[in-house]
């Protein structure tokens, strides 16, 4: 009898356990994080499909190219790329003139002063420089972005998930905010200054579009300049600035992956070889 009182007890103990744990899911999926336009309305980066995506992928020299123009012509007048050298543009097909010639097109301020003026004495890029900042200060930065800070594009495509197509939805993802949100949420309209783009974390962002009509860039190959090419092609030369050894690490991987599979075969090879008599001598024992 005390046997069946202690397993009446005991079963009794897992049943109330168990709507306990039921009751507090339950209570956390209706009563948890409240519901937000960001949870609803964020949407996931659409794929650019670049040359360089994947475990294979490689970049088009040509697109960079284009993409750095218009990093040059749109991009470069808030934000820098202070971890990149003139030098590297190298890499992308640009001959030793050719940067040179690029590098000069940049001033950059020294520490000295213009003794008939009082400003700051500039002097033109080396190819060894880096790519100089728009801004003296981020005092000044901000000054000239309504109190917006323009973030360095040097590591974006790996500072953000999915960079390579975060860059690309972010830049072709401005739109007015949806009639469905502003009525489920009313009190969430776009603020002045800012602007709507589902691919931002908060759905409203402080630049504003920075491609905002085809043929901005007038293209040195004669491609048509639409706002999606542009896009691509940006965020292309932006997945470079990130990962300018991508083509290295990815013909890296190849080889260690097929050394790993040849070394694999050999091993199994060897060890049947040499086991071999020894388990035929085993089994006859």
């Amino acid at each position: 009898m005390a046997r069946l009182i202690a397993f009446l007890v005991g079963l009794g103990f897992c049943l109330v356990l168990l709507v306990s744990v039921i009751t507090g899911a339950v209570s956390f999926a209706r009563d948890g994080k409240p519901v937000t336009a960001e949870k609803l309305f964020h949407k996931h980066p659409r794929s650019a499909g670049l040359s360089s995506d994947g475990p294979m992928g490689k970049f088009d020299r040509a697109q960079l190219q284009r993409g750095f123009q218009v990093y040059k012509e749109v991009c470069s007048g808030c934000h820098s790329l202070k971890y990149v050298s003139f030098r590297n543009l190298a890499d992308l097909g640009y001959s030793e003139a050719e940067v040179k010639a690029i590098a000069e097109q940049w001033a950059v301020q020294t520490p000295s002063v213009n003794p008939e003026t009082g400003e700051p004495a500039t002097r033109k890029n080396l190819a060894s420089d880096r790519f100089p900042t728009p801004y003296p200060n981020e005092v000044a930065a901000r000054a000239a972005n309504n109190n917006a800070l323009p973030p360095d594009l040097s590591l974006m495509a790996k500072a953000r998930h999915d960079g390579s197509n975060y860059i690309y939805s972010l830049l072709t993802g401005y739109q007015d905010q949806p009639a469905e949100l502003l009525k489920k949420f009313p009190d969430v309209k776009t603020p002045d200054g800012l602007y709507y783009n589902p691919y931002f974390a908060n759905l409203n962002i402080a630049m504003p579009p920075p491609i905002a009509s085809d043929d901005q860039v007038a293209y040195a190959d004669g491609t048509k300049a639409t706002v999606d090419q542009m896009a691509k092609d940006v965020s292309a030369f932006l997945t470079w600035t990130a990962e300018p050894k991508l083509e290295n690490r990815h013909s890296t991987g190849l080889a260690v992956m097929i050394f790993l599979i040849c070394f694999t075969v050999l091993a199994y090879m060897s060890y049947q070889n040499i086991w071999a008599d020894k388990k035929g001598a085993a089994v006859a024992g």
